[in-house]
């Protein structure tokens, strides 16, 4: 028992990390309640098959009515020889209790980005109707993840800005290379047209040559473009010609640049994985397969946090306060407050998976011993265990056993349409 509920505590942290909250464009909210609806009917599946329609209806209300509506049709088609069944009610009443509950492990996010737009700090850069002296470079494997048909960013792109230069790579390899030659060029602003991976090279560069950033959501998650409100490539056009844009904060890990999070950890090993994996049998089924291996064979990592020794699961560092508290961070309401925000597993305790998940459940989180979070301006990392594999804006890299995780004050415009709250 101990060790399946420490598995699920697992997938709830290692999940929220790893970025389960879908990203931008118009399958967000549908591909939201895919994925509470599963998330539901899975934790619901011990009460039999009345109990996960339940919960899957539940959970995907709570994102997408439209399928939350299907749902329903197909469960009362499924149940339709039921009928009789006096347990049926119950079940149903049970497993539509779970899939509301889901929003305790996976909590909703805020649907709307004018909730938030209020909290950015803005500043006014130079408008351009046809987009002239702005260049963008879309990356070839943009979109992948996406719901449904959709036109290609680099359409959608010399459309809206016809004076941009629009590159559209052959070789993601070739993104940084192409950037840098972009940014030397004269122009006036860069851009990607990609996912986080990609937003975070640019901003890299956007930042190296004092330039502001035009961020295209074209990935699978967009993370940074969502909690912008950046909800669409349409979206970044408009941005562009209003000459909008919002400072954000940029932290760094072992010297390079960071938008959204740093890692290391499960984590870590949870996305190398993933990407051994996603070339043959795609993204999500890599993902989930990817998860079970690093919950079952995962390790802790001996560090010294500030001169502290720890034994710890996982680490997420958040460039700037993430919501909600818990064991699921989701989204920012500031890009811009000059902290991080530090959470860990501790793993020196007996259970300590075990434990976090019933900290979590009954809303004791902030008492448990093994989870802790706090805000600070920088975190000084030692390794026990030699040089650490690290993890920035969903991309791993070869770290040190030695390296700090910080704000050094740094920020970055970025285009961003203004929206009445």
């Amino acid at each position: 028992m101990g060790r399946g509920m420490g598995r699920r505590a697992g997938r709830g942290w290692v999940g929220a990390a790893a970025g389960y909250g879908p990203g931008v464009g118009p399958g967000r909210f549908l591909r939201r309640g895919v994925l509470r609806a599963v998330l539901g009917a899975g934790a619901a599946s011990p009460f039999g098959l009345p109990a996960m329609a339940g919960a899957a209806v539940a959970g995907g209300a709570q994102e997408h009515l439209g399928l939350a509506t299907g749902l329903a049709a197909g469960s009362a088609l499924a149940l339709a020889r039921r009928r009789r069944d006096r347990s049926l009610a119950w079940r149903l009443a049970l497993g539509a209790a779970v899939g509301l509950a889901t929003r305790f492990v996976w909590p909703v996010a805020p649907r709307s980005p004018a909730r938030v737009s209020s909290r950015r700090t803005w500043t006014d850069l130079t408008p351009s109707d046809d987009g002239a002296g702005v260049a963008i470079v879309v990356n070839p494997g943009a979109g992948s993840g996406a719901l449904g048909p959709a036109p290609p960013p680099t359409v959608v792109l010399r459309e809206g800005l016809p004076a941009a230069t629009i590159v559209e790579l052959d070789d993601a390899a070739d993104l940084v290379g192409e950037l840098v030659r972009l940014a030397r060029s004269g122009c006036r602003a860069i851009g990607v047209a990609g996912g986080d991976g990609s937003i975070n090279t640019a901003a890299g560069v956007a930042l190296a040559h004092r330039l502001p950033l035009v961020v295209v959501p074209a990935g699978t998650l967009n993370h940074l473009a969502r909690d912008l409100g950046v909800e669409s490539v349409d979206d970044a056009v408009a941005a562009v010609r209003a000459g909008t844009a919002a400072e954000i904060d940029v932290g760094f890990v072992a010297g390079e640049p960071f938008l959204n999070t740093a890692s290391f950890g499960s984590y870590v090993a949870l996305v190398d994985a993933r990407e051994e994996l996603e070339g043959r049998i795609g993204k999500w089924p890599a993902l989930a397969v990817a998860l079970a291996r690093v919950l079952r064979r995962g390790e802790p990592v001996a560090v010294d946090l500030d001169g502290e020794r720890r034994h710890l699961w996982l680490v997420f560092v958040g460039n700037c306060r993430y919501l909600p508290e818990g064991m699921a961070p989701t989204w920012r309401e500031r890009l811009d407050d000059g902290q991080l925000d530090v959470r860990v597993v501790d793993a020196s305790h007996p259970f300590c998976r075990t434990r976090l998940v019933v900290a979590a459940m009954t809303g004791t989180l902030r008492r448990s011993r093994v989870f802790e979070t706090w805000q600070t301006t920088s975190l000084d990392v030692r390794s026990h265990d030699g040089p650490l594999r690290l993890a920035r804006d969903g991309e791993t890299f070869e770290g040190a056993d030695q390296f700090e995780i910080c704000k050094r004050g740094d920020r970055l415009a970025v285009f961003t349409p203004r929206r009445a709250p």
